[in-house]
């Protein structure tokens, strides 16, 4: 029967799945009611697509697939946000604190 032998194709031109509509209205969302939002680039691995985190300024933050660094780039544009490569510049610390404090008082978020 075959059950665990199935295998993800591999796209014959190696492009990567496009964002849905509505991950780009969410993230398009998080800028507009957000302060200070930053996205960082996150690149494709073999078990997840390209995808951006947008980071606000209090360390909020939301990640979704985005069409490649290129389609993150283009997005952040559009939005008028900075954008950067987390490989290059890692995550903020204000990213850290705002999960850290999540952890802490979860029932404040």
């Amino acid at each position: 029967m075959g059950l665990f032998r199935r295998r993800k194709q591999a796209r014959p031109d190696n492009r990567e799945r496009a964002a849905e509509r509505a991950d780009l209205e969410h993230l398009a969302n998080f800028v507009r009611s957000r302060k200070g939002v930053e996205a960082f680039i996150e690149p494709k691995t073999t078990v997840t697509e390209t995808t951006v985190i947008l980071i606000a300024d209090d360390g909020e933050w939301t990640r979704r697939r985005i069409d490649g660094p290129d389609g993150a780039r283009r997005f952040a544009h559009h939005l008028g946000i900075p954008v950067y490569d987390v490989r290059l510049m890692g995550y903020p610390q204000r990213m850290r604190d705002y999960n850290e404090r999540r952890k802490r008082r979860p029932e404040l978020y």
